[in-house]
């Protein structure tokens, strides 16, 4: 059984995180993911600034930041998978909806089915990693039902 929490470190309201909670449990069964563990925080953009800051040397504004524990070989194998813990910036989410022009519920799980494949071991690096990174979110995305 998986076991993820969703803990949001702002003061604002979120109601869409009862259908990203869905969306999760959607994606993990589709992915085939048993006996995982990770956490998704919802964070102010100064926080998100500071591990970006701290982490990975960019002292800028960022909307999501994946920290996965399974990146080398040095993690613990057990039967249940630790896979880390993705940060969202709340406000780089509610902004970037009003960019791309869909919802505040379509940003939110974009990022947090973006900061999942991360932790899962997906990455962008190159065109060929990021075609399959990104046809994967968008797939997990358009069964669930968000589209764009």
């Amino acid at each position: 059984m998986n076991n993820f929490n969703i803990i949001n470190e702002t003061n604002e309201e979120i109601k869409e995180l009862t259908d990203v909670k869905k969306l999760l449990v959607f994606a993990l069964k589709k992915l085939n993911i048993e006996n995982a563990l990770f956490n998704i925080i919802i964070v102010s953009e100064e926080k998100i600034r500071e591990l970006n800051r701290e982490y990975r040397a960019k002292d800028s504004v960022t909307d999501v930041i994946s920290f996965a524990l399974e990146d080398d070989n040095t993690f613990v194998k057990t039967d249940i998978r630790v896979l880390g813990d993705i940060y969202i910036c709340l406000n780089r989410a509610k902004s970037q909806s009003i960019e791309y022009g869909h919802s505040f519920l379509r940003e939110i799980s974009f990022l947090s089915i973006h900061g999942l494949l991360h932790l899962l071991g997906y990455d962008h690096m190159n065109k060929e990693d990021e075609k399959k990174m990104f046809s994967l979110q968008e797939l997990i995305l358009n069964e669930y039902g968000i589209k764009r």
